[in-house]
């Protein structure tokens, strides 16, 4: 233990170097496998598209029977349509009506389309200027038949899904869910249910933490409240470890005299404390736990709503997606604001503060929610962004360049 205040970059540094992918895959439909991280490649068995087809209505053509500089007149001998061929050969003179998606006619090359076309019975007149091999799509042009269509490591996306399903892949082999348990801890904290007792708060760290690990693609299992004596706590720590991949706790790592999570976690592995360098969410923790030749990582947030919240997005979400085995890990979209707020800072710490991102004539501002105590879950219900200001930021005026983080993609 230091009284050292630990910069947010190697803190993350540090706890995505204890991590590594875990064992275990499953095959799943294609239809299910939404977020779930591929644990093998996909190799497409066709290629894509299987034949060279129009990529437009239009008319199919030999580009040599095309006058550069004149109209040319052509008879059509037949229509082709996505899903029925046209069986026959183009020849000198003649074109065949093709509607997109159908496969190119043999002798034919080019495809001019029907809005530049003239028709006349069975004769069309294209105008000069066509380009050779213009409006058709190459076979295996996107993708040849033996070569990866998707990479291991791919957090799966709706395009990845349409791609296997378009290759007649009927299921995928995905790293098996992470399992995750969520622990709250103290005297103070009531459950869902409960009446209502002085000095006691709801839960809603479990909650909120069950919502983020879902959303993440986690499995969680609900670990409940421990209350604050070393007992309680220690049987509810001991009963997951080897259980689950990761325990999740809120509450417990600071310096109060009950917050028996440090003695207890120095008995069963080792763990880190850090007072970081950040607000909110200063003390944290983290490390394995060990029992029975089997680890579990742990994660040790702050208490406060906003704390647990930003401590999880900032460090624990990248830990879980490596644990998932997800590579590369997608970082947070962050780009540039416009401050709407005045803040006051002192370097030497990351801020992490609450705000509206919106889009102003062409530009996007950015402004604080209101007050930013760490208590305050409702400043993260009303906001849609994180207004990120790194360790050498001081004070910001308004109309000050500031980072952003969007919560979509990140929450």
């Amino acid at each position: 233990m230091t009284d050292r205040f630990t910069p947010v970059a190697d803190a993350r540094a540090h706890i995505l170097a204890a991590c590594a992918r875990v064992t275990g895959t499953q095959r799943v439909p294609v239809r299910d496998a939404l977020g779930r991280v591929l644990a093998t490649d996909v190799i497409s068995p066709v290629s894509v598209p299987p034949h060279d087809n129009s990529a437009m209505d239009g008319y199919a053509v030999r580009h040599a029977d095309l006058s550069t500089d004149a109209e040319t007149r052509l008879t059509v001998v037949g229509t082709a349509y996505a899903g029925h061929a046209w069986d026959g050969e183009v020849g000198p003179g003649q074109a065949v009506r093709i509607m997109t998606g159908a496969v190119m006619p043999r002798g034919a090359d080019t495809v001019a389309i029907q809005e530049t076309a003239k028709v006349d019975g069975d004769t069309v007149t294209i105008p000069p200027g066509q380009k050779a091999g213009q409006n058709r799509r190459r076979a295996g042009e996107d993708l040849k038949a033996g070569e990866a269509a998707l990479r291991a490591g791919r957090l799966l996306r709706p395009s990845d899904i349409g791609l296997a399903a378009s290759l007649g892949v009927p299921e995928l082999t995905v790293v098996r869910r992470v399992r995750v348990g969520v622990l709250s801890t103290g005297d103070e904290v009531m459950s869902i249910g409960e009446a209502p007792r002085e000095g006691g708060i709801y839960d809603s760290n479990r909650y909120t933490l069950t919502a983020m690990l879902t959303r993440l693609g986690c499995e969680v299992v609900d670990l409940g409240v421990a209350r604050d004596t070393r007992e309680a706590l220690s049987a509810a720590l001991e009963s997951a470890v080897g259980e689950v991949d990761a325990i999740i706790t809120s509450g417990g790592v600071s310096v109060g005299e009950a917050d028996f999570v440090r003695e207890i976690l120095a008995s069963l592995g080792e763990v880190t404390f850090w007072k970081i360098a950040m607000k909110p969410g200063r003390p944290m923790a983290f490390g394995r736990l060990t029992k029975g030749g089997r680890d579990t990582l742990l994660f040790g947030l702050p208490g406060n709503p906003v704390a647990t919240m930003i401590t999880f997005y900032f460090f624990a979400r990248e830990a879980l997606l490596t644990l998932m085995g997800a590579s590369p890990v997608p970082a947070p979209i962050r780009f540039d604001a416009i401050s709407g707020s005045a803040m006051k800072k002192q370097p030497g710490r990351t801020e992490y503060q609450r705000g509206v991102l919106e889009l102003r004539d062409g530009r996007w501002h950015a402004t604080v929610t209101g007050a930013q105590g760490s208590g305050i879950l409702r400043s993260m219900c009303d906001a849609n962004c994180i207004i990120v200001l790194d360790d050498h930021v001081g004070n910001v005026a308004v109309g000050d360049p500031v980072g952003v983080i969007p919560f979509e993609g990140l929450i």
